[in-house]
């Protein structure tokens, strides 16, 4: 009763963040992709009772704060079963570095105690099961190129787009999400004075994961959740880049609009749109070095950089993979560490994530 399940990283290609919801969430707008680099899950399911997180990894923690911790307490209770469970984490990806790490992890962790159970949810169990964990699970119950809205944990599937080689940068820099956002609150206050009051409230739940914050952070309070213009404008270049993307018999076909260049422009068209992170209006000051990194991905030949979640991870999309890999020796040299990676397809990401199973 063990199964071994690869636990897939993101990006968000574009983020926007919205005002603050009367839940404390905020109202996002951002695509995820999944990409190759991952950590390893293993789940054993024995006799007993409890649940048990090993990682040798000491900034992972092993009690009831990890995400996968509240993942397997929810399915054990939704699939009526019984036993000890027992995960193990074999840490590649950064922590805390805005690759869905935490995320990802806990979605690998259900996946892999279906497996060991022999027992299956729905789909639609799983998902809100995922969503309840935290803002960004859903999307790595989906995989490939997602969009998602709400504050992040209402997903729905984009075409399936052909792999681009892409370089992760990850800076030994710590950001902290929900300053972050605090910070996103009080530019947003500044340039939209009418859109928040200046009544202070408690702790904001919008977290890198979505769980509840756990310290105290002083917020303007909303006095409506209507989209601002900056959302709307997000919206609208996602839904005319969609409206660009030919179908085939019904369906996204994978090829080029107007015949241009391979498949994989689509993801390059994407981004050409225009869509940014606005986390970077309010990371990049606070982290000068993080901007550095991003400039430093561009001189290296990347069309596109961006910030992945609040951060501390840069990512840049490159037309080849000799250029991704030249590009990551490159960084290394400079002292940044950086590896080249692809970006998964949908079915790629399916087909990878099992590494064992009954």
């Amino acid at each position: 009763m063990t199964a071994s399940v690869r636990s897939f990283a993101k990006i968000n290609l574009g983020l926007c963040i919205g005002p603050r919801r009367p839940d404390g969430f905020h109202e996002l707008r951002t695509v995820y992709q999944t990409i190759a680099l991952h950590d390893v899950l293993k789940v054993r399911v024995g006799r007993g009772s409890g649940i048990e997180i090993r990682c040798a990894d000491p900034r992972v923690p092993t009690d009831k704060s990890n995400t996968c911790y509240a993942m397997v307490e929810r399915a054990i209770d939704a699939l009526k079963a019984k036993g000890r469970v027992v995960l193990e984490i074999e840490k590649r990806l950064p922590v805390q570095g805005g690759l869905g790490g935490a995320s990802g992890n806990a979605v690998a962790a259900l996946l892999g105690l279906e497996m060991a159970l022999k027992k299956q949810l729905t789909a639609s169990e799983r998902l809100r099961i995922a969503a309840e964990v935290g803002s960004d699970v859903p999307l790595f119950l989906v995989g490939g190129t997602v969009l998602g809205v709400g504050r992040g944990e209402n997903v729905y599937p984009l075409p399936d787009l052909a792999p681009v080689p892409i370089v992760i940068a990850t800076p030994e820099i710590g950001v902290s999400t929900p300053k972050a956002f605090a910070d996103s609150d009080a530019l947003m206050a500044s340039e939209n004075p009418t859109e928040l009051r200046s009544t202070p409230t408690g702790g904001d739940p919008s977290t890198g994961s979505g769980q509840a914050a756990r310290r105290s952070i002083t917020y303007p309070k909303l006095t409506g959740v209507q989209p601002s213009d900056r959302m709307n404008a997000f919206s609208r270049k996602i839904s005319s880049w969609l409206g660009s993307v030919p179908l085939k018999g019904g369906r996204f076909s994978g090829v080029p609009a107007g015949g241009r260049g391979r498949a994989e422009t689509l993801l390059l068209d994407l981004v050409r749109t225009g869509i940014e992170n606005d986390f970077e209006q309010v990371v990049f000051p606070q982290y000068p070095a993080l901007r550095d990194v991003k400039c430093a991905l561009e001189r290296a030949g990347a069309v596109y950089a961006s910030l992945s979640g609040s951060g501390s991870a840069l990512y840049g999309l490159f037309r080849t993979k000799a250029g991704a890999e030249k590009a990551a020796v490159r960084l290394r040299k400079e002292g940044i560490p950086a590896q080249a990676t692809v970006t998964l397809t949908r079915s790629h990401y399916w087909r990878e994530f099992l590494v064992s199973g009954f």
